[in-house]
C-alpha cells in the first residue's frame, strides 16, 4: 500500500480548524437567537421613543404606569405572557372589553384613560420595545456629562490661569519700561551737567498762567462757549432721544424660559405658545397650561447628547438647573408628578415684561403675521439663538417707518391686497409696492 505523506498533520490541522469554527460560531449563534427571541434594544428604544414616550417613563409613573422591566413584572407579579402584550399594546379597548381583570384594574387606576392602539406593530417591533425596557439604564451618558463637566471647568480654570499669566507679564513689562525711562532721563541730567549744560526752568513769576493767557483772549473764550453750547446740546438730545427706548432689555424671570432650546433645539413653532398673535392686536403671554400639554411628560432635562457647553456651564445652565425650573412650573400650576393630578393649589406666575410701546402708538400683530406675513425674527431678531429673551430691536418710530418705506408688501396669493394693488400699480407706476405706498406712513395708522 502506498503511504500518503503528512497524512496526520492534514488531520491535525482540520480537526484544529473545525474546533475553532464551532468556538466562534457557538456564541455567534446563540447571540442571534437570543436578539431574535429578546429584540434588539436599540432600535427599541427608537420605537419607544417615538410611540410610547410621551405617555411612559422607564421608571416614573406619568400619564401612564412606567415600563422598566414590564414584561418580566407581568409575568411574575401577575402571570402574564408576551401574547397579553400583544394583545394589549394592539388593541387595549378590546382586551379590556373582554373582561379581563388585569386590563380593567389598569384602565381604572388611571382615570379611564384609553390607551392609543398601535394595530401596525409587529411581533419583533413590540419585542424590540420590551427589550430595550428591560435593558439596564446606560450609567456611561451621566458619567460622560460629568466628565465634560470637569474637563470644561479645568478647561476654563487654565483658560483663566494663562490669561493671569499674561496679564501680569505685560504689567512687569510695562514697570521695566517706566523703570528705564527713569533711568535714561536722570542720566541724561548727569551727562549734561558734566558738561556744563545749563538746563533751562520755567520761571513761573516771569511767564503768564496759560489760564489767564485763555481768560485774556475774547475769541477763544467765545469759540469755546459756542463749541460747550453745541456738544451740550447734541449730548441732551442724544440723552432724551433715549427716553422710553429700550433696546437690550433683558429682565430676569421668575421661571427661566429658554427660548434657544425651545424654538431653536426643539423646532417649536412661535405661534404655537403666542397664538393670539395671528388674530389679535398683542401676541400675548402664554398661558402655563400651554407649557403643561408637553411638560406633564417632560419633567426633566436630559440636554445635549453632547453635554452642555462651555458657556452654559460658565452661566450656570446645567441639566440640574434647568429641571428645577420644570419644577417651578409643577408648583405654579399645582400638578402633583406622583398622582400626576392637579392639586387645584395654583400660584400666579409675575412674569416681567420685556417689549413695551407706549400707549400712544398703535401696533396690532395679527396686521403683520397674519396679513402680511412678517416672521417673527424681523422685529424680534433671532430668538430661537436667545437663552434669555431681550429686546432686539429699538421699536422706535424711526424705525418703523425706516421698515414701511424699504419693504414690499407680499401681495401674491393675498386677496387682502389684490384690489389696493392693482389700483396703485398703476398710480406709482411699479409693479412692487411698499407698505409706505400703501399708506403706511399715514399719521393716523399707529396714532389716533
Amino acid at each position: 500500500m502506498k503511504k500518503v505523506p503528512n497524512r496526520n498533520q492534514f488531520s491535525k490541522i482540520l480537526g484544529l480548524s473545525l474546533i475553532t469554527f464551532l468556538l466562534f460560531a457557538s456564541p455567534l449563534t446563540a447571540q442571534d437567537e437570543a436578539a431574535a427571541a429578546g429584540g434588539d434594544a436599540k432600535k427599541g428604544k427608537a420605537l419607544f421613543n417615538q410611540n410610547c414616550a410621551a405617555c411612559h417613563s422607564l421608571n416614573r409613573k406619568m400619564t401612564g404606569p412606567a415600563l422598566e422591566n414590564v414584561e418580566s413584572r407581568l409575568s411574575e407579579e401577575e402571570g402574564l405572557d408576551k401574547e397579553w402584550l400583544y394583545a394589549w399594546i394592539r388593541n387595549s379597548s378590546a382586551v379590556i372589553k373582554s373582561g379581563d381583570a388585569y386590563a380593567n384594574k389598569l384602565y381604572a387606576e388611571y382615570n379611564q384613560a384609553a390607551m392609543t392602539a398601535f394595530p401596525t406593530l409587529s411581533d419583533s417591533d413590540i419585542d424590540d420595545i420590551l427589550a430595550y425596557t428591560a435593558a439596564a439604564p446606560a450609567a456611561a451618558p451621566a458619567a460622560a456629562a460629568g466628565s465634560t463637566e470637569s474637563a470644561s471647568g479645568g478647561s476654563g480654570g487654565s483658560t483663566g490661569v494663562s490669561n493671569e499669566i499674561i496679564l501680569s507679564a505685560l504689567v512687569l513689562v510695562f514697570g521695566l519700561l517706566v523703570v528705564m525711562l527713569l533711568l535714561v532721563n536722570k542720566t541724561l541730567q548727569r551727562i549734561a551737567q558734566a558738561n556744563g549744560i545749563v538746563l533751562e526752568k520755567e520761571n513761573a513769576a516771569k511767564k503768564t498762567p496759560i489760564w489767564k493767557a485763555f481768560a485774556q483772549n475774547q475769541f477763544l473764550v467765545l469759540v469755546t462757549a459756542i463749541f460747550l453750547l453745541l456738544g451740550s446740546a447734541y449730548f441732551a438730545y442724544g440723552w432724551m432721544m433715549q427716553v422710553g427706548v429700550d433696546q437690550g432689555y433683558a429682565p430676569i424671570q421668575p421661571i427661566h424660559y429658554s427660548h434657544k432650546i425651545h424654538a431653536g433645539d426643539n423646532k417649536i413653532e412661535c405661534k404655537y405658545c403666542h397664538s393670539s398673535a395671528r388674530v389679535s392686536k398683542t401676541s400675548g403671554i402664554p398661558s402655563l397650561n400651554v407649557c403643561m400639554n408637553c411638560h406633564k411628560s417632560i419633567y426633566e432635562y436630559t440636554g445635549n447628547p453632547e453635554g452642555p457647553s462651555q458657556e452654559d456651564l460658565a452661566n450656570g445652565y446645567t441639566n440640574e438647573f434647568y429641571t428645577g425650573e420644570i419644577k417651578k412650573l409643577y408648583k405654579a400650576v399645582g400638578w402633583d408628578e406622583e398622582t400626576q393630578k392637579y392639586t387645584g393649589e395654583s400660584q400666579p406666575v409675575e412674569w416681567v415684561r420685556v417689549h413695551n410701546l407706549p400707549d400712544f402708538a398703535y401696533f396690532n400683530h395679527s396686521q403683520h403675521v397674519s396679513v402680511a406675513g412678517v416672521d417673527c425674527q424681523t422685529c424680534h431678531g433671532p430668538v430661537e439663538e436667545m437663552e434669555i429673551m431681550y429686546q432686539y430691536s429699538p421699536l422706535t418710530m424711526g424705525w418703523c417707518v425706516d421698515c414701511h418705506r424699504e419693504t414690499n408688501v407680499k401681495v401674491e396669493g393675498n386677496e387682502y391686497y389684490e384690489k389696493i394693488h392693482a389700483e396703485l400699480s398703476k398710480k406709482y407706476g411699479v409693479e412692487n409696492l411698499t407698505a409706505a405706498q400703501l399708506g403706511g406712513l399715514e399719521c393716523g395708522k399707529c396714532h389716533y
